[in-house]
């Protein structure tokens, strides 16, 4: 949104003076020409001061209405019926360590509130799906708060409290694994609040290619509305029907934050990122295919990199990778971590890639693409494009089939057909001419794909390849669908666009053993669906086991997975001591594969502990999902595991108060909810629907507007007959925010004693004369 400013002309010069029949009664007119000028000015600078700059700590915002605002805009109620304010901001600020395999990452959060009053504000952001959060610090002022970590309940009871007292305070909340919420409590007028966080993460690897990716914005999530019928019968047979309450996004108001029309709104939340990039090995290529970089050379294994571009809006995510500089990427890392007397080790193992044998079983594969409202524009182009790429790689010897969906769904065949050059072709152009539109109903399209008709036909490797960006708030509904009805088929997901759901790619690739894969663009497209089929095409490594040669470990994951070619086995284990040999062992197709690590060997690694925390948390969940432990359980351990490693989860949150009260006594508190972003390429009317009037007016229509609107100020003010009237008059026009301060009654007082000073100064020449 722009606001255009225009001063009020000077009105001293405007206003005729009226003829007086006397000396002194044309000095008393004078006298209140002149104080009514000054009141004018003062108006003026008032209404300059609605406008001004975001950055002025005196910035007061114009009340609206939400129809002058259209839709996209975040608005909060005002202290006047039926006006408005703006939201608060948030600027980011990510500072990224990268140890060999591990990540650290401070995420400081400056919120400003540019208003008159008190506010909460409330931010929805994403964090990585792996990421283990654990602390968090308040600073205000020159005071620093160091968070706790507290029962979710609890941490709740006490931030409510602090804000009711008046007191700063800060909340984190999981809301998902990848999506978390900060409120902080009493942000004073034109005041900047900092929230730190921190977070332990694993790096990537594919391939020779390391990564590591930073969500910077919530996508907005489909959540389906449940059809809700519950009937009470009466004796005669009758019924009513009542409210339900099974709602398959229960906490859907906690995770649907506003967001802005990139048509009428500037791109907000601005984000810096700095990565100190220590490697462990000599690096070779260094890049992004999210954005422009610039990078400092520190030795053969360390870059300090960092974005090209001072500051950019939080509307896609950051991905950074690395490879070596000649030669593979090592294939085994061994780390570990002490704390309280017990070892924590953290192994990545890469087993050889063996080349696919000449004969292989031929594939039985269910395309699913998502055409649905948020993927318009390249997220369509991508999926598309990645889709017929998939077809051009389909052998006679396989079947395939076709599954589209939005808030509908169609199969292409009625079950699989043989992948012969009239059933591709005829694909390809079923393909070409999809659309993107309506919602994102998933559940259906995933159950279609999973029934599987020939549940004991080993003839074909039944392979389910599903394209979208998981804009959806029902996840936990496709992890049971997966659980439930997977069988003999893998499910490998595709994520499309700058800001895919990751949570749910990465659990539905687990649940369903297969695999995810990120398409950020459409130049990535070609890259990405090699490596994709290379897994497909190539021997899986199955039959994983791990043998400690001394004591017992508790190992993470329980049941290690199938790999595909080129992926790492990543596994977390807390042992009494690291010493004797860790042996692992499986079949690459039909040929035995063994690896023998020296516990002894493991190298330090900061922040191994939380890691193995994060990951067993996540054991939990899924073996809850897959129905292998009750509800009690699975609470009991995902509870016992936080507290003990101080780990934010959907059980536990970090809380922060600051003992000093600040927020007056009877001064109101107004909650804010922070706006985001509309991700990079996502078209606003096919999210939302379409929008009445979502063009903007063309610049010099809003400079007009804006010259009538002042216009009427300027004509209330010279028509006032009393310099009350003349500030009511420009109060009415600027709507400014009305705060329980004094601040009109000393305007008042100091304009009477300007007055006096002045009828004093013409006074008193007057009585020299005389004398």
């Amino acid at each position: 949104m722009s606001y255009a400013v225009i001063d009020l002309p000077p009105l001293g010069g405007d206003i005729q003076e009226a003829p007086a029949p006397g000396g002194f009664r044309r000095f008393m007119l004078q006298l209140f020409l002149l104080s009514l000028a000054f009141v004018a000015s003062v108006g003026g600078l008032i209404v300059s001061t609605v406008a001004a700059s975001a950055e002025t700590a005196a910035r007061k915002l114009a009340f609206v209405t939400p129809s002058d605002m259209k839709s996209g805009a975040l608005l909060f109620r005002g202290s006047e019926p039926g006006k408005y304010v703006e939201a608060p901001r948030v600027k980011a600020d990510y500072d990224v360590t990268v140890s060999g395999p591990t990540i650290r990452t401070r995420v400081t959060q400056a919120f400003t509130n540019p208003t008159d009053g008190w506010v909460e504000g409330v931010y929805v952001y994403p964090l990585p799906e792996k990421s283990a959060v654990d602390t968090m610090k308040l600073v205000v002022g020159d005071r620093v708060i160091v968070a706790d970590v507290k029962e979710r309940q609890e941490a709740k009871r006490v931030y409510e409290e602090a804000k009711a007292d008046g007191k700063t305070a800060a909340l984190v909340e999981q809301e998902r694994p990848n999506l978390f919420t900060n409120s902080v409590a009493n942000i004073g007028p034109g005041e900047t609040i900092v929230v730190q966080m921190e977070y332990q993460a694993p790096a990537s690897q594919v391939e020779q290619r390391m990564s590591l990716r930073i969500p910077l914005v919530v996508a907005p999530r489909y959540m389906p509305t449940p059809v809700l019928q519950t009937v009470s019968m009466d004796d005669r047979g009758w019924g009513v029907t009542q409210a339900g309450s099974n709602d398959p996004v229960p906490d859907r108001d906690r995770i649907s934050p506003p967001v802005t029309d990139p048509r009428k709104v500037a791109p907000t939340n601005p984000v810096t990122i700095t990565v100190r990039l220590n490697a462990g090995f000599t690096l070779g290529d260094v890049a992004s295919s999210t954005h422009r970089l610039k990078e400092q050379v520190l030795n053969d294994e360390s870059r300090i990199v960092a974005l090209d571009d001072a500051e950019v809006p939080a509307d896609r995510d950051f991905e950074l990778s690395w490879t070596p500089k000649s030669g593979p990427t090592p294939s085994v890392g061994l780390f570990r971590e002490r704390i309280g007397g017990e070892d924590y080790v953290l192994g990545y193992v890469t087993p050889p890639a063996i080349e696919p044998q000449a004969e292989k079983r031929p594939r039985e594969a269910i395309f699913v693409i998502d055409n649905s409202g948020s993927m318009s524009g390249p997220s369509m182009a991508q999926a598309k494009a990645s889709l017929i790429f998939a077809l051009d790689r389909l052998t006679p010897a396989d079947r395939f089939d076709v599954i589209r969906f939005d808030d509908t769904m169609e199969r292409l065949f009625m079950d699989t057909v043989e992948a012969t050059p009239e059933n591709v072709a005829r694909a390809k152009d079923f393909v070409s001419r999809l659309s993107a539109d309506g919602g994102t109903e998933m559940l259906a399209p995933l159950k279609a794909a999973l029934f599987d008709p020939r549940p004991t036909d080993q003839r074909y490797l039944r392979q389910i390849v599903f394209l979208t960006d998981g804009a959806i708030g029902d996840e936990q509904r496709m992890f049971d669908a997966i659980g439930a009805n997977r069988g003999r088929s893998r499910l490998f997901m595709v994520g499309i666009g700058s800001a895919p759901n990751s949570y749910l790619m990465t659990r539905a690739a687990e649940l369903g053993r297969g695999t995810f894969t990120h398409i950020g663009g459409t130049e990535e497209v070609d890259a990405r669906m090699r490596e994709l089929f290379a897994k497909l095409e190539s021997p899986v490594v199955t039959g994983l086991s791990a043998k400690f040669e001394l004591g017992v470990a508790d190992m993470t994951p329980k049941i290690l997975p199938d790999l595909y070619r080129g992926e790492p086995l990543v596994f977390a284990a807390k042992v009494a001591e690291a010493k004797g040999a860790l042996t692992l062992s499986g079949m690459i197709g039909d040929t035995p594969w063994s690896a023998k690590l020296d516990l002894a060997r493991a190298a330090e690694g900061a922040g191994v502990s939380k890691l193995w925390a994060r990951r067993k948390i996540d054991d939990v969940e899924v073996a809850l999902t897959l129905r292998e432990t009750k509800p009690e359980a699975a609470d009991a351990a995902i509870l016992k595991l936080a507290l003990a490693h101080q780990l934010t989860t959907r059980l536990t949150s970090l809380v922060a108060v600051d003992r000093t009260p600040r927020r007056p006594a009877g001064e109101k508190l107004t909650r804010a909810d922070v706006p985001l972003n509309l991700p990079a390429g996502w078209d606003f009317d096919k999210v939302f629907g379409e929008q009445p009037g979502s063009e903007l007016a063309p610049p010099e229509m809003r400079k007009a507007e804006a010259e009538g609107l002042m216009k009427v100020a300027y004509q209330g003010v010279a028509q006032a007959k009393t310099p009350a009237q003349a500030t009511r008059a420009v109060q009415a026009q600027a709507q400014l925010p009305q705060t329980a301060t004094d601040a009109q009654l000393k305007t008042l007082a100091g304009l009477a004693l300007i007055l006096l000073a002045l009828g004093l100064l013409a006074i008193n020449p007057t009585r020299r004369r005389a004398a």
